[in-house]
């Protein structure tokens, strides 16, 4: 349960920062409404909260781990809402940012 609780936040905490961080590039680079930009600082923040409810209390751990979910998860961001096309060398990243999430948050230590 753990596990699956880790990768659960992880992926909501993804989409809070990725899609905050677009709402505001749309705003500033797409030239969209300011409130795109307002509504990306609120989803922001929430990311925040999202992150700080990782069972693991070491907060370097835990964003550490997070980079390589925003890593991987920036490119399906990309893929999906600005039809990104990612070529090998962002897959063969994005799949080493995730093995080493794995090895940060799940390998085995000292109680």
């Amino acid at each position: 349960m753990t596990i699956l609780r880790t990768v659960v936040l992880f992926a909501l905490a993804a989409v809070a920062e990725i899609g905050g961080a677009w709402l505001i590039w749309q705003a500033v680079r797409e030239d969209k409404s300011w409130w795109w930009a307002g509504l990306g600082v609120v989803v922001l923040g929430a990311y925040g909260f999202i992150a700080a409810l990782q069972a693991d209390a070491n907060f370097g751990r835990v964003l550490a781990a997070y980079g390589g979910v925003f890593i991987a998860g920036s490119l399906i961001w990309a893929m999906i809402f600005d039809k990104f096309s990612p070529d090998r060398w962002d897959i063969i990243g994005a799949l080493i940012a995730l093995l080493g999430v794995s090895v940060i948050m799940f390998a085995p230590r000292a109680a």
